[in-house]
């Protein structure tokens, strides 16, 4: 949905819902950038976790997001809460584990 890909109320309480169902910690509240006209949002926030960001390209009926975890957490249902939020109607999840070093092994 176009409209809701402009709307930072919609991206606040995206980025509402995967921080509280994920039980992620952000550091401060999110900040999100409006482009003029009819461009997009782009939207951050730095979690102790990491991070989850997103961009918006209402143009193209398209959002990307990012959410970047240093320990593994439970999966989000991402393709049912962007459909609800953002009226999404195709959702693909790349999801790529993150491999640790052992301790001692970082120079």
């Amino acid at each position: 949905d176009p409209d809701a890909l402009r709307s930072v109320a919609v991206l606040e309480q995206l980025f509402a819902r995967v921080i509280a169902e994920v039980q992620l910690k952000p550091l401060h509240d999110p900040a999100f950038h409006v482009f003029p006209g009819h461009g997009g949002i782009t939207g951050f926030v730095m979690l102790s976790e990491s991070h989850l960001a997103c961009h918006t390209f209402p143009e193209h009926g398209a959002a990307t997001l990012n959410l970047y975890c240093c320990r593994p957490r439970a999966a989000w249902p991402w393709p049912e809460r962007l459909a609800e939020l953002l009226g999404a109607s195709d959702v693909r999840v790349r999801v790529i584990e993150r491999d640790l070093v052992p301790a001692g092994m970082l120079s």
